[in-house]
């Protein structure tokens, strides 16, 4: 319906021009939005408001020359010019009841579309590292990371998803030095146990796992423990692979997987950031002091200078990160998005003054980033902190044994990456239409019951009795419901080009609120059989796009709950 509007008003402005009303050479972006207030119209345009200067009128006497210029199109009813020169659209209820026919021809590529035609995206989330298990705050990152990449691949981008993850370094150190303590049969509470060590009940199992001479497969690596208590090298390369294979399985039965995974000790097995290093000093953006090595991070707008290679000569954590994303760009990757925890806020401005220090032609603002807030679970009104999986904090794994995939992933996903978000243990095992998820869910479950209904009563959908007879479908709520099933393609390329899939949370919850009040509304099953099959029709064209929907927030639609 938009697109029919666009074209009318296209035609009206180009009537205007030969009239000598608008300058020839005006050639305006036209936008028509949806209406909020129904006693509006279905559609509004402020076009006569955008264009009132350039033709040298008032707004309103423009509109009234627009409206009057307008082609006569059976797809509207009538137009009415509202305020200091809005123009709204009614539109004829035959026209609106021509999305069930479309949604239904479509299936489920309806909403899909080429925007991303040719274009190649990488998205890295999650980039856990592997001392532990996922914790709530990487499962956010990985229902908004999967999310983002579903919604790139629906406008035909051609998507990499990538995991990174530090397998060297301190963190890594006291991972294995913690399993080598449990190896040797020291508790955590123990006075020798390593300062720094991690105490979850996990590092039992990799101790355990790695004296019995398990062989673990992770990522594309076999790694089989030599059982040796004293050999700090082959505990950390086996609880390395240990955590890395049950990252895996959690992210497994949270329906998430990647195409590549990315080691930070390639880059230095492979002389990447010492050539980074290098030719970062021949860029000229460098200088010692006290030893150590600093990157001018304020000629490309850091508040302050960085240090990139310590006076011991090891490396900041910066530094690697940058050298990580040049191999990016190095790949042909010039579409970037990297979804993270705000922790890594403070990051985001060193890595692109390192790249730009870098002088090799990535542009500024590369790569995007999507930015996550914190999560806080709470059951019967108090926060839960503890897991017995990880010891210290609420797991992934805690959330879908809890509350189930579709929930967690949809709960994690349905509001605004920045967030903060509070996620009730109570609200997401609800059976109720306080449960955002199950009220979505339910209503395409309900669809599916009325279609079972009808076969039981031997009065079994018609298709071809249905696009015939659309413009039965004539009710306030049923017109309500065609409306917004209309604007969920305009809904999908929003969401992906601002990387929000909260967007589509939205308007699933608004499209099955409209199926619900219709439902209640306006009787299904009626003796007219043109009227119930075309009632019919509109059912599973709702139904279609919340399976559409569900689908990229990885949610499963149910026909039965």
């Amino acid at each position: 319906m938009k697109d029919t509007l666009i074209s009318l008003l296209e035609g009206a402005l180009n009537e205007l021009k030969r009239q000598e009303i608008l300058p020839a050479d005006l050639a305006p972006t036209i936008k028509v939005d949806p209406t909020k207030d129904k006693a509006h119209g279905d559609y509004a345009t402020n076009l006569a408001l955008m264009l009132a200067k350039p033709a040298g009128r008032k707004p309103r006497e423009l509109a009234e020359a627009l409206v009057a210029a307008l082609p006569a199109s059976d797809a509207v009813s009538r137009v009415e010019i509202a305020g200091p020169g809005f123009v709204n659209f009614f539109a004829a209820t035959d026209a609106v009841a021509q999305i069930v026919r479309t949604v239904l021809d479509s299936g489920d590529a309806y909403g899909r579309s080429l925007a991303g035609r040719g274009r190649q995206v990488q998205v890295e989330f999650v980039s856990a590292n592997p001392t532990g298990p996922l914790h709530v705050g990487h499962g956010r990152g990985a229902a908004i990371g999967d999310c983002v990449a579903r919604l790139l691949e629906a406008t035909g981008f051609d998507v990499t998803r990538e995991f990174y993850y530090n397998d060297a370094g301190a963190q890594i150190t006291n991972l294995a030095l913690s399993v080598q303590a449990r190896a040797q049969g020291i508790d955590s509470d123990d006075a020798n146990w390593p300062t720094d060590g991690y105490r979850g009940g996990y590092i039992i199992d990799v101790a355990n796992a790695y004296l019995a001479g398990e062989t673990v497969h992770a990522d594309d690596r076999h790694v089989t423990a030599k059982g040796d208590p004293q050999d700090l090298e082959a505990i950390q390369a086996f609880a390395v692979a240990w955590l890395r294979r049950e990252q895996d399985l959690d992210l497994k039965a949270f329906g998430v997987a990647f195409d590549v995974y990315y080691l930070e000790s390639s880059l230095y097995e492979s002389g990447k950031v010492a050539a980074t290093v290098e030719q970062l000093i021949a860029g000229g953006h460098t200088y010692e002091q006290e030893g150590a090595i600093w990157l001018r991070t304020t000629d490309f707008g850091d508040d302050k200078d960085r240090v990139m290679r310590k006076s011991d000569g090891s490396y900041t954590y910066f530094l690697p990160d940058v050298a990580y994303h040049l191999d990016k760009w190095q790949r042909g990757f010039t579409d970037v998005i990297n979804e993270q925890g705000a922790d890594h806020h403070s990051t985001v401005t060193r890595v692109r003054a390192g790249l730009q220090a870098l002088e090799v032609g990535i542009p500024a603002g590369w790569p995007e980033y999507v930015l996550h807030q914190m999560v806080m679970v709470t059951r019967s009104g108090v926060e839960v902190k503890l897991s017995k999986r990880a010891g210290s904090y609420v797991t992934v794994r805690d959330l879908i044994d809890e509350v189930g995939r579709d929930a967690t992933r949809f709960f994690l996903a349905a509001r605004r990456a920045d967030s903060q978000l509070t996620f009730d243990i109570d609200l997401a095992r609800s059976q109720s239409n306080d449960n955002p998820v199950y009220y979505v869910q339910y209503a395409h479950a309900r669809v599916c019951s009325m279609l079972r209904k009808a076969e039981a009563e031997n009065m079994p959908f018609d298709h071809a009795s249905a696009m015939s007879h659309l413009a039965k479908l004539d009710q306030p709520q049923e017109k309500a419901l065609m409306n917004r099933l209309a604007r969920y393609p305009g809904v999908v390329e929003h969401a992906a080009a601002s990387r929000e899939p909260q967007q589509i949370a939205q308007y699933l919850l608004t499209l099955a609120a409209d199926f619900h009040t219709c439902y209640n509304a306006v009787k299904v099953m009626v003796e007219d059989d043109a009227l119930r099959n075309a009632r019919l029709g509109l059912g599973l064209a709702t139904r279609q796009v919340l399976r559409n929907g569900l689908d990229l927030m990885g949610v499963g639609a149910p026909e039965e709950m």
